[in-house]
């Protein structure tokens, strides 16, 4: 679906015209998931590169899918997101030089501390999900293409239910968005564990459930490619890229922590990175 829609955004002639990135601009635009934006990374991050660099990094904070979309059309030159298949996908078909393991997290199911649907003990995500559904107990989707629906959409798929009612309520909004409403309407939702954490509007809601390779969240980053964007800023792109995944970069992303949780962890979920480096797009 995400290649389908990245390719068909991109083709699509009678989109608004977007303006014409510059190679030789002192500044690159990132196209990013917002959770890495709402959670402070980049408040942290991006002064230290930009004093090493010298090049500014201006963030465009939208969900993974339109970030993809945006870049497609020539409007970005970085991505960094969270799904995988729909990133893997954006090399493939041209639109990105290379994907590399930024670093990683894991999603949590929220809900009201009472628990309604019992999902507490459950053993997997997909179980929970059942238990939420059989209860019919209000869930708040993302509904927004994002990484974090995607990842909502392939547990509801492992648990072999398609949720419709209206105990199933899609947003179409971003995280904080989908928090605030699921908190408003007593309601369980899926959310990345570093938006969680730093969400002040908690009030009754808990983490019920976490664990579990399922709900791992490997985010990725990607310079956009300079064949399919020749107006790309591929120099700045590769410094960018190099920096995030040097030693100087993991140890920046390892300082943002929250009530003593590190939010982010270089590298991958799978094999931690030990400092591998991109190779600059010029």
């Amino acid at each position: 679906m995400i290649r389908v829609l990245i390719a068909a955004l991109a083709a699509t002639a009678a989109l608004p015209a977007v303006p014409a990135l510059s190679a030789d601009l002192p500044y690159i635009v990132l196209q990013s998931t917002t959770s890495t934006r709402n959670s402070g990374l980049y408040d942290l991050v991006l002064p230290k590169f930009e004093a090493a660099s010298g090049f500014e990094v201006r963030v465009v904070a939208v969900g993974t899918g339109q970030a993809l979309m945006n870049a497609a059309r020539c409007d970005g030159d970085v991505v960094i997101t969270h799904d995988r298949t729909a990133e893997e996908s954006f090399v493939a078909d041209g639109y990105g030089v290379e994907r590399f393991d930024l670093m990683h997290n894991d999603f949590v199911i929220v809900g009201p501390a009472a628990d309604p649907a019992s999902i507490a003990d459950s053993q997997m995500a997909a179980e929970a999900f059942s238990r939420i559904a059989e209860e019919r107990s209000p869930f708040v989707s993302r509904g927004d293409l994002s990484g974090t629906h995607r990842k909502e959409q392939a547990i509801w798929g492992d648990a072999g239910i398609e949720p419709e009612g209206t105990w199933y309520m899609e947003t179409g909004a971003g995280m904080g968005a989908a928090l605030n409403m699921s908190v408003g309407l007593d309601a369980y939702t899926l959310s990345d564990r570093a938006t969680w954490v730093r969400f002040r509007n908690k009030l009754r809601h808990a983490l019920l459930f976490e664990g579990g390779a399922d709900l791992a969240n490997q985010y990725g980053i990607i310079a956009a490619s300079p064949e399919h964007c020749p107006g790309v800023n591929s120099k700045a792109a590769g410094i960018f890229v190099d920096w995030m995944l040097s030693e100087d970069g993991r140890a920046a992303i390892s300082l943002l922590k929250e009530d003593g949780q590190q939010l982010f962890r270089p590298g991958s979920a799978e094999s931690p990175a030990t400092g591998s480096t991109a190779r600059s797009a010029d």
